[in-house]
């Protein structure tokens, strides 16, 4: 298990999960880039089907939720995404697994996409509507993974702008103001779908076990498994006994379906 401390800017290991979500939005951003190049009228069609409209979304487009993380536009917005995708996600793999993380990750975007149609659906309810821009990146789910480590590991330090040591809470804190400071700003459902990333992500991280479902699904099989086995033991141990009676000899098994050596001094080992 790595060691919790300063964090210095350095590029954490780069497998499992992590290497998973960068290369599929990777990916995403390269096939959307070179199809712009080829057909652009059709690829921003494509683009905006894929972004989460919460209008949209609401007359059918039930893939939105999903497909409008993987839309990257920009170079620089994509290198900064991806990047601090590589970084969180790097941080918390080593101490809770790939299926964690990955879980964390769609949590996070699913909630980044119910705060925007929330949002959306109040306002219009409240006689405000909200002006609707189109949603795409996996700027929600870096927020909800900074929360995580926040809640988690909130004094373990990191560089801000590269320069500044900050610990881990209070920058989530602050990342926290600058959204809600953006709710009375003309990107309302932007701050708010971020502020539902997080907290998606900070619910997922109360909730789902340390090593993730899968781990302790697993342990409770195996628990099982081996419990059953041992039943099978000891109920073969009794068998044995009645037969060695019959015979006219006398064996006898412990609890867990072990021979008991009578002439053994060391009568420890067993326990």
């Amino acid at each position: 298990m790595p060691r919790i401390g300063a964090t210095p800017f350095a590029f954490p290991d780069f497998h499992g999960a992590t290497r998973r979500l960068v290369v599929v939005n990777l990916v995403a951003y390269f096939v959307l880039y070179l199809a712009t190049i080829a057909a652009p009228a059709t690829t921003s069609q494509v683009a905006g089907l894929l972004a989460l409209v919460p209008s949209t979304f609401l007359h059918g487009a039930i893939w939105q939720p999903l497909t409008y993380s993987l839309i990257h536009i920009g170079l620089v917005r994509a290198l900064f995404e991806l990047l601090s995708l590589w970084f969180l996600a790097g941080f918390l793999e080593p101490f809770h697994g790939d299926g964690w993380v990955t879980g964390l990750y769609v949590a996070s975007v699913l909630g980044t996409a119910a705060g925007a149609v929330v949002l959306y659906v109040g306002g219009a309810a409240m006689g405000h509507p909200i002006d609707q821009i189109p949603m795409f990146g996996c700027f929600g789910a870096i927020f909800g993974m900074l929360v995580a480590i926040g809640y988690l590991y909130g004094d373990v330090q990191f560089l801000m702008f590269f320069v500044i040591g900050i610990k881990a809470r209070y920058l989530a804190i602050i990342y926290g103001l600058i959204c809600f400071a953006m709710l009375f700003g003309q990107q309302q459902m932007y701050a708010f779908a971020q502020l539902g990333g997080a907290l998606f992500g900070l619910i997922y991280v109360r909730s789902v076990p340390r090593r993730g479902f899968s781990f302790v699904f697993s342990e409770r099989w195996y628990g099982l498994r081996n419990g059953y086995y041992r039943w099978k033991r000891r109920r073969a141990a009794r068998k044995f006994e009645v037969y060695m009676r019959s015979q006219g000899r006398t064996v006898r098994f412990d609890g867990h379906g072990r021979q008991i050596d009578k002439d053994s001094d060391d009568k420890s080992r067993w326990n």
